[in-house]
């Protein structure tokens, strides 16, 4: 089964994959977190998806509860906090394990990409970022401290528009 493929479920709890929420788009996928240190990083997140989202782009946020149980809300919840916040306009998968037995398939392929230290396997923290192209091949993998805004992540998502 392909990245694209994957079955996943959004926020509100409907049925999708990669290929519906992002066609012919590159994205960057983030797991995120509510009540974390990190969590400013929703502002650059949603500064990304404004300034490329017309030319293809798009971010989507995966909801965590396994670092520190720092996203312990409702989908509701998660909802309401996001848009208010910081107004989030881009999608929101369903609460999603991405690490350990219960890892959801998704995370099993993501985290099989080593980062530039050449690094695979679990996720460190809240806010690691998968950069995946169009045809759906992930191309990059950033750490949690590397913020959206970064030039690392930016300059890569220019190359892939």
């Amino acid at each position: 089964m392909t990245l694209s493929d994957i079955p996943l479920r959004t926020l509100e709890d409907t049925p999708t994959t990669l290929a519906d929420l992002a066609a012919d788009k590159a994205v960057l996928i983030v797991n995120v977190a509510s009540r974390c240190g990190l969590t400013p990083q929703y502002t650059a997140l949603v500064d990304l998806q404004q300034q490329y989202g017309a030319r293809g782009f798009t971010v989507i946020g995966v909801p965590c509860n396994q670092f520190g149980g720092q996203e312990p809300g409702t989908a509701e919840e998660i909802q309401q906090f996001c848009a208010t916040t910081y107004g989030v306009d881009f999608p929101l998968l369903e609460k999603t394990d991405v690490n350990g037995p219960t890892r959801h398939p998704l995370y099993e392929q993501l985290t099989q990409t080593p980062d530039a230290q050449g690094e695979a396997g679990d996720i460190q923290w809240n806010f690691e970022k998968f950069l995946v192209d169009r045809e759906g091949t992930i191309v990059a993998r950033f750490r949690p401290r590397t913020t959206p805004e970064d030039p690392a992540i930016t300059s890569a998502i220019e190359k892939l528009l």
